[in-house]
């Protein structure tokens, strides 16, 4: 009786190890901290993805929310998750975890190189049913300042880089590749708008920019979630982040989160959304008022990517 009372016990001991090891992968930690590991601005391995999208149909344009064909009040949350070609950024796990213990799904825009600095990161989350990952340019090149060349080598090392870390997660991608974008700065130009639809991505901003200054403090948080929960509409699609850029991002989350289930909302990926009703769509992207972002333009190197020197897909 005692051995299989042992057996019993060393088995339990196991199994709550097991549990709180996997937990623990979730947890973060000093290498999903900014600037934690060695910045690296080589490209990716493959220059382009195995599975190219054909080219869409037409030129939607930008598309800021959806007008839903129904009283359903969905709601889209997405989060950038980003750096330039110059520095590197974190990982919020803290935000991540979140979404995954309340079930709440998704979409994560990726930069490639981001993608490549927290791989290990990726990988895990690429195996998480609820998330959706888009492409938000390999390092975070402004569309309405680089070049032609520039512009589809931004997306398309990003693409590659979904598909190698895909492989190396060992999960077979088929032709899965991200079918989404967003404009960094929210930038572009109807030549840009060209080159995206032709690479096959369908343009996805938001109408409601959740994160505004440093929300650490839970009472301003508190006071930023009433304040975006009055933003939000059925068909919204929030913009967040989940690089560690702006602070406090989890507290304003959680506590928006509380505000819209209380009000009745659910919670979808935005290509789950685009199926719920009709997108409303502009030609210039904006964060809250038309041209807000044109300022940006001279503040993150010559095209946005951190570089002084023009980034064109052939370094």
């Amino acid at each position: 009786m005692k051995a299989k009372t042992k057996l019993l016990t060393s088995l339990l001991i196991f199994i709550l190890a097991s549990s709180t090891a996997h937990a623990d992968e979730w947890t973060q930690d000093k290498l999903d901290s900014r600037r934690a590991i060695a910045n690296n601005s080589n490209p990716p391995e493959r220059l382009k993805p195995i599975h190219e999208l054909p080219p869409l149909k037409s030129n939607e344009g930008i598309i800021r929310r959806v007008r839903l064909s129904d009283d359903t009040k969905a709601v889209a949350l997405t989060f950038d998750m980003c750096e330039l070609d110059t520095t590197t950024t974190g990982c919020d796990m803290n935000v991540i975890n979140f979404l995954r213990e309340r079930n709440i799904p998704a979409t994560l825009f990726m930069g490639g190189k981001w993608m490549r600095t927290h791989s290990r990161r990726v990988k895990q989350i690429m195996n998480e049913g609820i998330f959706e990952i888009a492409n938000h340019n390999w390092s975070h090149g402004n569309c309405a300042l680089l070049s032609d060349d520039g512009l589809r080598s931004q997306i398309l090392w990003t693409q590659a880089e979904y598909e190698l870390l895909r492989e190396e997660a060992g999960i077979d991608a088929g032709d899965d590749v991200p079918l989404l974008f967003r404009l960094p700065y929210g930038r572009s130009s109807e030549r840009a708008l060209k080159i995206i639809a032709e690479l096959g991505l369908r343009v996805i901003q938001w109408d409601v920019a959740a994160e505004a200054g440093d929300n650490t403090n839970l009472n301003r948080a508190k006071k930023s979630a009433k304040r975006v929960a009055k933003m939000t509409r059925p068909g919204s699609i929030l913009l967040f982040h989940a690089n560690l850029v702006p602070k406090g991002t989890l507290n304003l989350l959680r506590e928006l989160v509380n505000e819209l289930e209380t009000d009745g909302y659910i919670f979808v990926s935005v290509s789950e959304l685009l199926t719920m009703g009709e997108p409303e769509t502009v030609r210039d992207g904006y964060f809250t008022t038309p041209k807000d972002n044109y300022a940006l333009d001279k503040k993150y190197g010559i095209d946005g990517t951190g570089r002084k020197n023009r980034f064109t897909g052939k370094q």
